[in-house]
């Protein structure tokens, strides 16, 4: 992807292509659910789910993606996080490991300043290896038959497994229905994955509530995690928060 390169001479101010800054706000999803942070939303993706609810990062039939995208530096996005005050960086998409070679000095720096960080990805590229680092954590999304896209683009085999030998990341599901449990534990068991939390489909807090009572009893049965998605459940589909 070529608006993804840096310049030439621009070593020392190396940029990424943001789609929105937000917080402080909470973590709503898997294990730091309810945790004070801030978001930093990268643009572009390289799947199209069905389901997707940051179609702004990709879908250039619905949205002017040069509109609704900021090149910043990353001293600028750095300076923002830090100025926060908040512990936890929450690096989400999108799909930000597009961007991964502009995310280690990113990471570095606020790993070295005491931050926590947090990357959300769909688990579809094989992360860099100077960001398994200690302070970073994955949240892993691969995306089920419900996404609606063919399993050879939404199942990447390499990447998962390292994913999951790096003892850095947790796999996240979203499931509407039961049916959708049975095809998560096959991806667990043919991938090793650790820690499972299921996040119910829904923009609204009601339809995420609905879903999770349907779900809840299934879950627990296989010792995994419920992920309510906090911040739907207290501001439905509210963008930047």
């Amino acid at each position: 992807m070529t608006d993804l390169m840096t310049a030439p001479g621009t070593m020392g101010r190396q940029t990424l292509l943001v789609a929105e800054r937000f917080g402080p706000t909470l973590q709503g999803e898997g294990p730091s659910s309810g945790v004070p942070a801030v978001f930093v939303r990268l643009s572009r993706c390289n799947l199209s789910c069905g389901y997707c609810d940051t179609p702004f990062t990709w879908d250039t039939s619905r949205f002017d993606l040069r509109a609704e995208t900021t090149r910043m530096t990353v001293d600028d996005v750095t300076a923002w996080a830090l100025d926060s005050g908040v512990g936890l960086v929450v690096i989400t998409g999108g799909e930000p490991l597009l961007q991964q070679e502009e995310l280690v000095p990113l990471v570095g720096t606020l790993t070295g300043a005491g931050r926590r960080v947090e990357i959300e990805t769909n688990g579809t590229v094989l992360p860099h290896p100077r960001l398994l680092v200690d302070g970073v954590g994955f949240n892993v999304s691969p995306k089920l038959t419900n996404a609606h896209l063919p399993e050879g683009k939404r199942i990447i085999a390499e990447a998962l497994e390292v994913l999951a030998a790096s003892g850095r990341a947790v796999f996240k599901f979203v499931a509407a229905a039961v049916s959708d449990l049975e095809e998560i534990e096959q991806l667990q068991r043919r991938f090793g994955l650790g820690e499972v939390w299921v996040m119910p489909e829904g923009t609204t807090g009601e339809q995420v509530i609905t879903r999770a009572r349907l779900l809840v009893e299934e879950v627990i049965a296989r010792g995994w995690s419920l992920s309510l998605r906090t911040h739907v459940v207290l501001w439905g589909d509210e963008r930047g928060r």
